[in-house]
């Protein structure tokens, strides 16, 4: 089946009103957010983002850059009446550089958005329709982890190996949690390894192990409101048919789910088996960037 028959089988468009500008979720309801919350047992949290700094993954070709960050006023400066004194600092970033979240106006398909939103509506200025601004304050609720090499008892999966919906069944069946509606789902594959311990952005960027296309289905099916992953695309990379990206063109466009990307999760997948819990709360804040098709993120896991 190509992606564009599974996205018109799948597709959330008008599920939520015409002028939904939330897609997925719209499933993480307060009464969710509320038992998510009540979840808390041990009040450990874990960043699950990289760092903004020029180490950052992003190459040195490409459309994406590394944060460069600079300081815009120095202990040298006067002092102001009385003594005080200040520094102050600025930061040129690309928006997807590191640990990001892709809005519904970052991917489109015969020229169509999420909801049916005309290509056009994103101009110079920005997405006047399904900016990230949206996001704010939504992608927070339940969080479930299913790491899948340790499920296989392997340290990290192949270059370019699909993840399908039995490996994510098997995951669950190891972790001893159901992922449900309205679930934040977090996927780790240990591909970000291969830039956080190796530095070898070039392998990093070429391929990457992820979810198969198949998988939308399974995620459509359990109501699941957000996926993110340890790698810089969630699906499997190169894909087996030859389409770019062709699972984002189903989550994102069809089904209207935002994706997170390059989530750092070794160690949230090192406490999750130490703890016995593969569930926890998460927060995920985006930054209110009016038009952006994304942001950079620093989610917050809490057992």
């Amino acid at each position: 089946m190509s992606y564009r028959d599974l996205g018109r089988e799948l597709s959330n468009w008008g599920r939520w009103g015409t002028d939904d500008e939330l897609g997925t979720l719209n499933l993480v309801t307060p009464e969710r957010r509320i038992a998510a919350a009540r979840s808390i047992r041990h009040g450990i949290t874990l960043d699950l983002s990289l760092p903004l700094d020029e180490n950052g993954p992003q190459r040195a070709v490409g459309a994406r850059g590394n944060p460069v960050h600079v300081m815009t006023r120095l202990p040298g400066a006067p002092a102001f009446p009385g003594g005080f004194q200040y520094v102050d600092d600025a930061m040129f970033l690309h928006l997807q550089a590191a640990t990001q979240v892709d809005a519904l106006a970052h991917v489109a398909y015969d020229g169509m958005l999420y909801n049916g939103v005309t290509l056009d509506s994103i101009t110079a200025a920005g997405a006047s329709r399904l900016g990230v601004q949206n996001l704010a304050g939504h992608i927070t609720g339940r969080g479930v982890l299913l790491d899948i090499p340790r499920s296989q008892r392997r340290t990290a999966l192949d270059p370019h190996e699909p993840i399908t919906s039995e490996d994510l069944e098997r995951a669950e069946a190891y972790a001893g949690v159901t992922v449900g509606p309205g679930d934040l789902l977090l996927i780790r594959t240990g591909w970000l390894a291969t830039f956080t311990d190796r530095r070898d952005r070039e392998t990093f960027f070429s391929s990457e192990p992820g979810l198969a296309l198949e998988t939308a289905r399974w995620l459509h099916e359990r109501d699941i409101a957000f996926v993110g992953a340890d790698t810089w695309g969630v699906e499997v990379a190169p894909s087996r048919s030859g389409d770019t990206m062709p699972l984002h063109c189903v989550l994102i466009r069809d089904l209207g789910m935002p994706l997170g990307e390059m989530f750092v999760l070794d160690e949230l997948g090192t406490m999750a088996h130490r703890l016995g819990r593969a569930e926890f709360h998460l927060s995920c804040a985006t930054l209110q960037v009016t038009g952006g098709v994304g942001t950079p993120v620093s989610p917050i896991v809490t057992f």
